[in-house]
């Protein structure tokens, strides 16, 4: 399951990664921990109270890509961080980046601090590891925000998947100059294993994948988030959405027949900055919040 292409988003969010970097030390933040999960320690955040709301970050990237719209979700909400396996803090393991292994590893987060059941968010790579949670552990989940994904590789545009099959190793040396890189170095436990990273990355993105038949499977209550000017194809966007059951019919006057189901694109937002934007818990709050 691909996530955003890596050699983009060093160039298209520069000034991001910079951001996330300036906020990033090299020690545990309080509220953090690790969960012995499957061979590995994965590592947490927790901040503010209330229902539980679990964030997936997108492809080498970490918990630290959320720190612009973290106090907007924390004031109303318990939110639980996690860096998935060989990103930030959790060091790799010898198996691939499979979005239904790292789903497990969530699982096993989420018993480890003895959380039942949780909202859960995930931006991009860290939405396929969502959508997989979903399917794999449907009483475990709530409500369910996959931001920026699409559930086919043509569901990218053209020259995004083409992008996508030309990474490999020799991105890893090409992006150490990168804030991306230099983030990664300085909380990663072991900052050279880099490189396999990136190859595994790669890996993943070279990989066809179609996820329709698993989409009935999400919760009734799935929201799908993009920006306007996304990674992902609008036809396909509109064709997510009826698949988990919206747009089928207007709802009535008092809101009946409207489906449980939510879409939002968001105004002015790209692939590379959805995640950081104030506008993406304004559109997830009022979903998470409706009981």
């Amino acid at each position: 399951m691909p996530f955003h292409c890596p050699l983009a988003l060093v160039s298209a969010t520069f000034s991001i990664c910079v951001l996330i970097a300036a906020t990033a030390v090299g020690q545990t933040p309080e509220g953090g921990g690790y969960a012995p999960v499957n061979g590995l320690k994965v590592y947490y955040e927790v901040h503010g109270t209330g229902e539980p709301l679990i964030l997936l970050h997108g492809g080498l990237g970490s918990t630290g890509m959320f720190d612009p719209i973290l106090p907007a979700l924390a004031a109303h909400h318990r939110v639980i961080l996690i860096d998935l396996q060989a990103h930030g803090r959790t060091a790799d393991v010898d198996r691939p980046l499979s979005p239904p292994l790292l789903a497990e590893d969530v699982a096993g987060v989420m018993r480890h601090l003895g959380v039942a059941k949780a909202d859960i968010m995930g931006y991009s790579f860290g939405g396929f590891v969502a959508f997989h949670l979903a399917v794999q552990h449907p009483e475990i989940v709530r409500k369910l925000v996959l931001v920026s994904i699409p559930f086919r590789r043509d569901g990218w545009y053209p020259e995004v998947v083409a992008a996508m099959s030309q990474v490999g190793p020799q991105a890893a040396e090409m992006m150490k100059p990168s804030p991306i890189y230099q983030l990664y170095a300085r909380v990663a436990p072991r900052p050279e294993d880099w490189p396999l990273l990136v190859a595994k990355m790669g890996k993943l993105l070279q990989e066809d994948y179609d996820l329709t038949a698993h989409v009935a499977k999400l919760p009734a209550e799935t929201m799908i988030v993009f920006g306007d000017a996304d990674a992902v194809r609008p036809e396909h966007i509109v064709e997510f959405y009826e698949r988990l059951g919206g747009g089928k019919k207007a709802a009535e006057w008092d809101g009946s027949g409207k489906s449980t189901a939510r879409l939002a694109i968001l105004p002015g937002l790209t692939h590379y900055d959805i995640f950081m934007s104030p506008a993406l818990p304004a559109a997830m709050l009022p979903f998470l919040e409706a009981r």
